[in-house]
């Protein structure tokens, strides 16, 4: 059954000249719809990776404090990406997917207006609810357009959007900090979305499948209080307040909730008529083993990239335009690099491709576990020029072999699922490297501190040296010279023992990339068509 088109609809889309919707013409139309909008989504994670500084000082909080403004947005975006199939599938393609941009360019327009990181966090929740239907159901439009042997390019192509976003977003989050405030990082969404609703509107036909199953209520509050829970111990077992550790009440608590949050779903999910993931998919070998490899790419990439620009601006002092410019050529090497892995994946193998960019990223890795305070620009650079050509090597083909035996009218339904597990593990990475940053800082600290023997011949030359500078500098009698020094030497010790820690963070996020690459390897290599017989889409012109 088909519904009706509202009237502001109907007359929006009578601007157009009618376009044959079976021509290229056509699909590539969507196409640069459905770019727009993810333009948008991806525009906001990377311009809030450089604001994490500034967040800091202005609300005085630590790492572990404002990696939420990360965590939530990537959690809520995990919950609401296995709905996006159903709410597809009842509703409509093309309304849910104005309604996500409505939601996410709402949600940014509030986040500007945060007086506390705690309401900040809060409205980040609603930008990531937005963001988690925006993303697949943007996905499943374009792979419904676009017949299989076309997919791999296509989906590189969709890939530009986001990788212009990561050139675009540190750069231009830089300059508004710079020149205004962070408050006009989020501000910057909602011209774009008004812009995107309204392409969107007047551009993309509306699907609506005639099977609409039964929401799995139970499955999608079992499924939240699992992830909840578990994000939430992961992240706070080394915060300041919880005195416990990983053995307070809170930490085990928030397990023993995860643990029973799992196994309510995955009971639920094999016993209900229409789960909210249908786990058959993970029968298919391809879709399951390129899930694994998503997830540990996940895991290591977005769960440590949020660190880099911290690192920048307060280990080696840059701008926030500085740290943005830094990011400027990966979007663009990432735009240049992804349709050109589409098209090989689509003519030759998608496999070569994917373990190659893996390899290299996991390189780039290796290369940032080293950093030290008096790293020159040409090596944080050329890891960043690797990681661009890797990531478009990444995602089209890792995303073609998962779907390519995938039925279409499962297809919502799995590319929701890939990018649930991507999020999921992106949102494990961040509350984890979290962690294991402050526990890494802590032990470098202590280490650095039990070094300085107050005895030693050099520790009181480095100590004078310091007191004849505190006094060039400011002033002051020789005792306050000397606790001048102290600081300090404080200070270095711990800027030093949180660049160490950073580059720990790197190193085993380099060693999960690297584990990446095994699933990849039992992947099959083949190409079918996938729509089923006499499986149709109910179209509105």
């Amino acid at each position: 059954m088909t519904p009706e088109r509202p009237g502001i609809l109907r007359k929006l889309s009578d601007l157009l000249p009618r376009v044959d919707t079976n021509t290229d013409y056509y699909r590539w139309l969507v196409m640069a719809a459905v770019m727009i909008a993810t333009f948008m989504a991806v525009l906001d994670a990377t311009i809030v990776n450089v604001a994490l500084s500034k967040l800091m000082s202005t609300f005085g909080v630590s790492v572990d404090r404002v990696e939420w403004v990360l965590t939530a947005y990537l959690l809520i975006f995990a919950v609401m990406l296995p709905t996006s199939g159903w709410l597809a599938d009842h509703y409509g393609y093309k309304r849910l997917f104005v309604l996500s941009l409505f939601l996410f360019t709402a949600g940014s327009f509030l986040c500007s207006l945060s007086w506390s990181l705690s309401v900040l966090i809060f409205f980040r929740l609603i930008q990531g609810a937005g963001a988690g239907i925006l993303m697949p159901v943007g996905m499943a439009i374009i792979t419904r357009e676009f017949p299989p042997e076309k997919r791999g390019v296509a989906l590189g192509f969709w890939s530009i959007s986001a990788s212009a976003s990561v050139s675009l977003g540190p750069t231009l989050g830089g300059y508004l900090i710079d020149r205004f405030s962070w408050h006009t990082i989020f501000d910057i969404n909602v011209p774009v979305g008004i812009v995107a609703m309204i392409a969107a509107i007047i551009i993309i036909r509306e699907h609506k499948s005639d099977d609409v199953r039964v929401f799995d209520l139970l499955g999608f509050v079992s499924l939240t209080a699992f992830l909840t829970a578990l994000l939430l111990a992961l992240a706070n077992g080394n915060s300041s307040w919880n005195t416990g550790g990983w053995t307070s009440n809170y930490i085990l608590t928030c397990f023993a909730i995860a643990l029973v949050g799992l196994v309510i779903f995955i009971i639920t999910e094999v016993s209900v008529e229409h789960p909210l993931i249908e786990i058959d998919l993970f029968k298919n070998l391809d879709f399951a083993v390129s899930n694994t490899a998503m997830f540990l790419f996940g895991l290591g990439m977005f769960g440590s990239t949020f660190l880099l620009p911290i690192y920048l601006q307060n280990s080696l002092g840059y701008t926030p335009l500085q740290a943005g410019l830094v990011f400027l050529p990966v979007g663009i090497l990432q735009g240049i690099s992804a349709p050109f892995a589409g098209y090989f994946a689509d003519k030759y193998s998608a496999k070569a491709p994917a373990i190659l960019g893996l390899f290299l990223m996991a390189i780039t890795f290796f290369q940032y576990s080293t950093l030290s305070y008096l790293t020159e620009r040409h090596g944080i650079m050329l890891p960043l020029y690797i990681r661009g050509i890797a990531m478009g090597l990444i995602f089209s083909p890792v995303t073609t072999m998962a779907i390519m035996e995938i039925p279409n009218r499962k297809i919502a339904q799995a590319s929701g699922l890939i990018n649930v597990i991507r999020q999921i593990g992106g949102s494990f990475g961040v509350a984890t490297f979290g962690t294991l940053l402050t526990r890494r800082t802590i032990f470098h600290a202590t280490t650095y501190g039990e070094q300085l023997n107050s005895g030693s011949d050099a520790f009181k030359a480095t100590m004078l040296r310091l007191q004849h500078y505190a006094i060039d500098a400011s002033g002051g009698t020789t005792g306050q010279a000397s606790s001048k020094a102290k600081v300090l030497l404080y200070s270095f010790v711990q800027k030093q023992a949180f660049i160490q820690g950073v580059d720990d963070v790197f190193y085993v996020a380099g060693i999960i990339i690297l584990l990446s690459i095994i699933p990849v390897f039992f992947i099959r290599v083949h190409k079918r068509n996938n729509r089923a017989p006499g499986e149709k889409l109910v179209a509105v012109d």
